[in-house]
This record gives structure tokens, C-alpha cells and sequence, in this order.
């Protein structure tokens, strides 16, 4: 499983853990992040990540 980062805050989505919290599951690969996913920290949206190192 993946990670990816936020470029504007570092904010990390992982994968394996989801974002249960915005009705992501456990296990949801980036792709499959709803194209209206804003990150939770400074609500940027997913073309503002970048696959983590």
C-alpha cells in the first residue's frame, strides 16, 4: 500500500489506515479517493499530492 503527501502541508494519506473519519475505508488504493477528496488539514484538493519516498 501507497502513501501520498500533500505539497502544500504535509498531510499524509496512507492507503492501508483510509480516512475513515471523511468515509474513506481501511485499504482504499489513491485512485479510488473521490475526485472531490480535500485534504483534512488545509483543504487543498488531490492534485495538490504527490506519491510519498
Amino acid at each position: 500500500m501507497a502513501k501520498y503527501v500533500c505539497t502544500v502541508c504535509g498531510y499524509v494519506y496512507n492507503e492501508e489506515a483510509g480516512e475513515p473519519d471523511m468515509g474513506i475505508e481501511p485499504g482504499t488504493k489513491w485512485e479510488d479517493v473521490p475526485e472531490d477528496f480535500a485534504c483534512p488539514l488545509c483543504s487543498v484538493g488531490k492534485e495538490q499530492f504527490e506519491a510519498a519516498e
